[in-house]
């Protein structure tokens, strides 16, 4: 008798490596599995592919995925075929050869589930295809770009709901999304035609991700030391402009940061060529405006920096959610500065997106942009904790004090600003009497007595306000500014003018006084956090084991390294140490599939680690010699294979391209660590071993030479692993 539970859960494990759901999970696949429409608004990692995926193994047919995204198809094809699910995707990267053949095998159903993006609807062969195939459901990824109350609004979205009705049989329709607001529900529920679908909202909440505003001087000097301070780390750099996108790249570049570019000024073959770096780790941190968007499915990214100021939360959530997506610590740092907000008001004016619209609709949605922005530069100025101010613009409640972001970690300390408050108010109220309305950067100049010729020219230095601040930092005249505007002092106009309000007698004339939140100087670990690598993992040498051998074993299967295993898997293999095929299974993560794929190379790794193999470093098989060759390309220190014995030249030798230098430096590198750690001594230039030394390896051995004889330092498989961990 077929019992739906047993199968669900005994997918889930095999194909997923999970023995539970997450949050929300469960409810939208057996909604689904009864036939019913759903709407799923998770966060980024929350898991919502397993949502429409694990269904489309048990629905008769095909599920056909729409997806935004040429690169977001091809990761989660490639993780699903890993897996042991037969998928294909349907899209332009395809030559006619191989878009044929995929066509054919779908007809003949040979996949359970086809990617295809939202343009390839209307596609005669598609249209073709499809109606002699069954349909169980069409799932739609990233649903929110339906709408164009939306941030990513595609217009090619707005024909889904066509297709599924031109369909012989209607499928379940299947919506899912990471953020939305409720305007946005209500469009994705009315404009995909979902009916009385089962919706939920499972939070907006990612607990793994710290969030941080700086408000640096020099932008540059802040990017280069936020990177450094990850050790290595993948990460995103995002950029308002591709001139921002240009400099971040040179600047890491050139002090010795690996890094690479992303935005729509490049050719196509290089944009694909730098994102395939950065997927397959072969460069770590890859700069980029928001054209590198949607279709980063790569788990092991540890930071994400905003060197500017997104026009909205939708998009910053958006982007800052690319950190941390296997559920590892991952920060997200804003680099804020008031220029951010103009360069985001230039582009929202000179927006060619609203250019199809009628003028009524476009000029709402310019006022529903700069709405969001405020709502953004407020993010970006707040004392309040940054977790609670984006789950509330969410419509989520949350406690007070997160401890995970920058402004609960540095505390901030109460200050009487009503004096300080009154001559920001008068400066206002004098320019006014001149007939000048102006900016906040312009009051603030000339409070702070800014000898500046735009000031002299409009006699502003005659001003009795002129200079009154001047021992006074301007950003924090602009904080209390800020701190006026937001408590009804001060109004702004529709160009950012100071406009005083009625609210401004109280503190001027009526006695009343005003206090503001300043943040305590930043403890040193806010901003220079250890990397997730260091702070998340209890064992790190094996860790870097098994993610030299999956970086192997990626290469070798050409898709990125997270396809194969993700960090948080490795984390779980450290914490558990399988030795077998049964305990291998019991690792988050992995799947029957997989462990029959990967379990013999990666419990070898482990045993070998633990010392219970000694034949580990022995074996030469294929997946060995790949490791091989891929510490030779990538310059990594050899962390597997190790031959039973050799002298210190040879090892100098082996050592030297790892460590980047020729075999003279390498060979006085590897003495000095011996020297200093213990392992052997030298006197009147001859070595000797000591008694450490013997333990781990270290020998001297004679000799027979054309010269005579000699004594020679050899360095066995034990030592060779010490210098490895010890050097890298």
């Amino acid at each position: 008798m077929y019992d739906r539970e047993q199968v669900k859960y005994g997918l889930l494990k095999r194909y997923f490596g999970h023995d539970s759901f997450r949050s929300g999970q469960e409810g939208l696949i057996d909604s689904i599995l009864g036939g019913r429409d759903v709407l799923g608004i998770m966060p980024t990692g929350a898991g919502k592919s397993v949502c429409y995926q694990l269904p489309a193994l048990m629905l008769p047919g095909v599920t056909v995925v729409i997806s935004p995204l040429i690169s977001l198809m091809k990761d989660q094809v490639n993780a699903l075929i890993q897996a042991g699910i037969p998928t294909a995707y349907l899209n332009s990267s395809l030559t006619w050869q191989q878009f044929q053949t995929a066509v054919s095998r779908a007809a003949q159903g040979a996949y359970k589930l086809i990617y295809v993006a939202p343009e390839r609807l209307d596609a005669p062969s598609f249209i073709d295809m499809i109606s002699r195939i069954q349909v169980s459901m069409i799932a739609v990824d990233e649903a929110h770009c339906v709408s164009q109350w939306g941030q990513d609004f595609r217009p090619s979205y707005l024909n889904i709901s066509g297709f599924a009705a031109s369909l012989p049989r209607r499928p379940i329709l299947a919506a899912f999304t990471a953020t939305a607001t409720d305007a946005v529900k209500r469009d994705i529920v009315n404009m995909l035609a979902l009916r009385d679908p089962y919706s939920i909202t499972t939070g907006f909440d990612r607990a793994n991700l710290y969030f941080a505003v700086k408000e640096p001087r020099d932008k540059l000097a802040e990017t280069e030391k936020l990177v450094r301070s990850y050790n290595g780390q993948s990460g995103i750099i995002y950029c308002a402009t591709r001139k921002n996108v240009e400099s971040v790249c040179e600047h890491l570049n050139r002090v010795g940061i690996p890094c690479t570019r992303y935005h729509a000024g490049l050719d196509d073959e290089e944009r694909r060529r730098n994102q395939d770096d950065f997927l397959f780790d072969r460069v770590r941190v890859m700069a980029a405006t928001n054209a590198f968007g949607m279709g980063i499915d790569k788990s092991n990214v540890t930071f994400v920096i905003h060197y500017n100021m997104p026009k909205n939360l939708e998009a910053y959530y958006q982007e800052a959610g690319r950190a941390g997506r296997d559920g590892s610590e991952a920060v997200c740092t804003l680099l804020f500065s008031r220029q951010d907000v103009r360069t985001n008001k230039f582009l929202i004016d000179n927006s060619n997106d609203n250019s199809q619209l009628d003028p009524q609709t476009a000029a709402e949605l310019r006022r529903r942009d700069y709405r969001r922005l405020e709502e953004m530069t407020r993010y970006c100025t707040t004392t309040d904790c940054l977790r609670q101010y984006i789950l509330n613009y969410f419509g989520e409640k949350s406690g007070n004090m997160c401890m995970k972001c920058s402004n609960c970690a540095a505390g901030f300390v109460s200050e009487d600003v009503t004096i300080a408050s009154q001559k920001i108010l008068s400066c206002v109220y004098r320019l006014a009497q001149i007939n000048l309305r102006m900016g906040e950067s312009f009051v603030a100049d000339v409070l702070r007595g800014a000898k500046l010729k735009r000031i002299a020219d409009l006699k502003c230095d005659k001003l009795s306000t002129y200079g009154i601040m001047a021992e006074v930092p301007v950003l924090k005249i602009r904080a209390i500014t800020q701190g006026l505007t937001e408590r009804g002092y001060i109004r702004k106009g529709e160009h950012d003018e100071l406009i005083l309000t009625v609210k401004a007698k109280e503190l001027l004339f009526d006695g009343a006084t005003i206090s503001m939140p300043f943040k305590k100087d930043e403890p040193k670990t806010v901003g220079q956090k250890k990397s997730a690598y260091e702070r998340t993992t209890e064992e790190p040498v094996l860790f870097e084991r098994l993610r030299n051998l999956r970086a192997a074993l990626a290469e070798k299967a050409k898709v990125p390294a997270f396809v194969i295993f993700s960090d948080a898997t490795l984390r779980d293999m450290c914490r558990k140490k399988p030795k077998s095929y049964p305990e291998f299974l019991t690792v988050s993560g992995v799947g029957q599939t997989k462990a029959d794929r990967y379990a013999a190379q990666f419990t070898e790794v482990i045993r070998g680690y633990l010392g219970e193999d000694n034949t580990e470093f022995q074996s030469e098989t294929s997946s060995a010699l790949s490791r091989r060759k891929l510490s030779q390309e990538t310059g990594e220190l050899p962390g597997k294979i190790f031959p039973s014995s050799l002298s210190l030249a040879e090892t100098a030798e082996r050592f030297g391209k790892a460590l980047r230098c020729g075999t003279d430096e390498a060979q006085r590198r590897i003495t000095d660590f011996l020297t200093d750690g213990g392992y052997i001594t030298e006197e009147n230039g001859d070595f000797k071993v000591t008694p450490k030394g013997g333990i781990n390896g270290i020998a001297l051995s004679t000799k027979c030479t054309e010269e005579g004889r000699i004594t020679v330092l050899e360095l066995k498989r034990a030592a060779q692993k010490l210098l490895t961990e010890g050097l890298s």
